[in-house]
């Protein structure tokens, strides 16, 4: 996004597309939102998306395509084995990321149940810089664990560290030295860490602590899932990159790499996904695993239509113009909200804007999921739809207590091309107000807790009354109808 100036009006973000299609929205009454909110379980996920007015959940699979990508899908070849369409798909992979051999998998999470398949014991560890919660859950299923060796500055809240998400290369051998290189199935590096604020990693630490695996015979996996946010702050950010093409900087990054796996959810702006590998007798232990779990190896359980799509897509998210909407977007969300005194996670990074729960409400103990708590409030106050990333994203220790989160966040993720500048003053107007009458917000408890990824289906009830409370403050303030 270039940087248009104004002649008479303070800089804001400039979209760099117009808009030809359009979607109503819907803000239901503060008291139908509040008994949506109960039918749901006091779990956003379980919301129809009809009793919704901004869905800030996710950036998952709900970006905006652009006209080129819905012309894209007008032409696949429908062929189940042989498609046309995913070899064109594998070409432009091929050609971004410099990988021959492309497995293609329905979306990010079966690339991750395919690399555990493949390469995760009982007993063994992966590395990562931070975990992402599917990823986690796949390892653990099948008797592995996780060592998280992001940095220490990562995780202060408030701070201007440009590359919150790099690893510490420290930790790291010493880790190897600790677990010995048997044990350790392969180090997993995310590119925008999703659970820290999408937080980006940088080119330098890429290169750093795959030079460290590769000393070591370490297997080194991207998880290029937010690859296209991390590419903006690789190129605004680390002053070695500013003047570099994006697309040099990504096969910089690429080439650092043994494995790449991707959600096209999130990098393309589709819906599917793949694994590129770059050793040929690798992709040939993981290719029966596409056709066991996936579909046949030229589909990978995707749709050609949307092969074809993501196919335009990866050449999109190589364009500076497109990929800075989303990043500039949330800056602006985090400044704005900054000045008013909510606590954020600072700088802004990908995928959305980030609300540090621990700070917000402060009187709500982990063991009460403060971060869900506050998910909750925030669509009774708003008709706003966002995600917990906190305690209530955790599983439990294997004795049933609580693992609590190093972090609790709400994410208000600014899905692409999709939300107006006005719409996003709408939400932070709305969060203020949340902010500022905090004190009435309580606490969550379990009355349906399921053992794996609980966040997605559980069901909840709150402490007290305090939803009610909530929302007649707010029908005082702004009546029935908001």
């Amino acid at each position: 996004m270039p940087a248009i100036k104004f002649y008479d009006h303070e800089p804001i973000p400039m979209e760099m597309h117009k808009v030809k299609i359009v979607q109503q929205l819907n803000l239901l009454p503060a008291e139908e939102r509040l008994s949506k909110m109960r039918k749901a379980g006091f779990n956003t996920f379980k919301l129809h998306n009809g009793a919704i007015f901004m869905d800030m959940l996710t950036d998952s699979g709900v970006n905006a395509m652009s006209d080129k990508m819905l012309a894209g899908m007008m032409m696949p070849d429908d062929a189940y084995a042989g498609s046309e369409s995913f070899y064109r798909m594998r070409a432009k992979l091929r050609e971004i990321f410099g990988m021959k051999y492309c497995l293609p998998a329905h979306q990010g999470r079966a690339c991750e149940n395919i690399l555990a398949l493949r390469f995760v014991k009982p007993g063994s560890c992966v590395i990562m810089n931070y975990h992402f919660t599917t990823a986690k859950a796949h390892i653990t299923r099948l008797g592995g664990r996780v060592e998280e060796l992001v940095k220490d500055e990562g995780l202060v809240s408030n701070s201007d560290l440009p590359f919150k998400g790099d690893i510490d290369l420290d930790k790291l051998e010493a880790c190897i030295e600790r677990e010995g290189v048997e044990n350790i199935a392969f180090m997993r590096l995310e590119a925008g860490t999703n659970l820290i604020g999408g937080q980006p990693v940088s080119v330098q630490n890429f290169k750093d602590a795959c030079a460290i695996a590769r000393k070591h015979g370490i297997i080194s996996v991207l998880d290029a899932s937010l690859l296209q946010d991390n590419l903006y702050f690789n190129k605004t950010r680390e002053e070695k990159y500013k003047d570099v093409p994006i697309r040099t900087i990504t096969r910089e990054i690429a080439d650092q790499f043994d494995i790449i796996y991707f959600s096209a959810r999130k990098f393309g702006f589709a819906r599917g996904g793949g694994i590129m590998i770059r050793d040929r007798e690798l992709f040939h232990s993981m290719e029966d695993m596409v056709t066991m779990y996936e579909g046949f190896l030229t589909y990978g359980g995707m749709s050609v239509r949307e092969m074809e799509a993501m196919t335009v897509g990866f050449d999109e998210s190589m364009e500076m113009d497109v990929i800075s909407q989303g990043p500039q977007f949330i800056q602006y969300c985090v400044d704005r909200l900054d000045e008013y005194g909510v606590p954020m996670i600072t700088p802004g990074g990908g995928l959305g804007a980030h609300i540090d729960a621990s700070r917000f409400v402060s009187h709500i103990p982990q063991s009460e999921y403060p971060a869900g708590a506050l998910t909750c409030a925030l669509y009774l106050c708003g008709g706003i739809r966002g995600m917990e990333r906190g305690t209530l994203s955790e599983e439990r220790n294997p004795d049933g207590s609580e693992r609590f989160a190093s972090m609790e966040l709400v994410r208000l993720a600014l899905p692409r091309r999709v939300f107006t500048l006005s719409q996003v003053e709408y939400v932070i107007d709305r969060v203020k107000w949340v902010y500022d009458h905090r004190h009435l917000i309580g606490g969550l408890r379990f009355i349906h807790e399921p053992a794996t990824l609980r966040f997605f289906t559980g069901k909840l009830e709150a402490t007290s009354d305090w939803p009610e409370r909530l929302v007649a403050a707010y029908k005082e303030e702004f009546g029935d109808d908001q």
